[in-house]
């Protein structure tokens, strides 16, 4: 199956729903009050969807890696919010539990996913 538009990856999908839980934690007391640190989540999970985008719009196979290489700043600083989140009380132990196990499955997929495409004799249209 010939993917032709971001919205069709898994990667981005899950990644897309681990932003909506987050926006919708975030948005709940007393965790709305904390700006920064709700702005800062919600900022570092939305980078790890946007940076898979970013990289499949470049339509090149190496920049792609390049970005998905990038998500994991942003990945390994959402799992250490929600460490944050639950410390400060905004989270119970299911929400983290939830959390973890989450990015737990989209870190492994996506590292499959730049796996592939390492591996892969595509190219996109910026290296034939």
């Amino acid at each position: 199956m010939t993917i032709t538009c971001f919205k069709d990856l898994e990667i981005w999908k899950d990644a897309r729903e681990l932003c909506k839980i987050i926006r919708n934690i975030t948005s709940r007391e007393p965790f709305y009050h904390d700006f920064r640190f709700r702005d800062q989540i919600n900022a570092s999970s939305g980078s790890i969807m946007d940076n898979i985008v970013e990289g499949f719009e470049r339509d090149g196979k190496k920049e792609f890696y390049q970005f998905l290489s990038i998500r994991k700043g942003s990945f390994g600083e959402t799992r250490s919010q929600c460490y944050r989140a639950f410390d400060a009380t905004f989270i119970n132990q299911d929400e983290l539990n939830d959390f973890l196990e989450r990015t737990k499955i989209l870190g492994k997929k996506i590292g499959n996913f730049m796996n592939y495409l390492k591996n892969s004799p595509l190219t996109g249209t910026k290296y034939k």
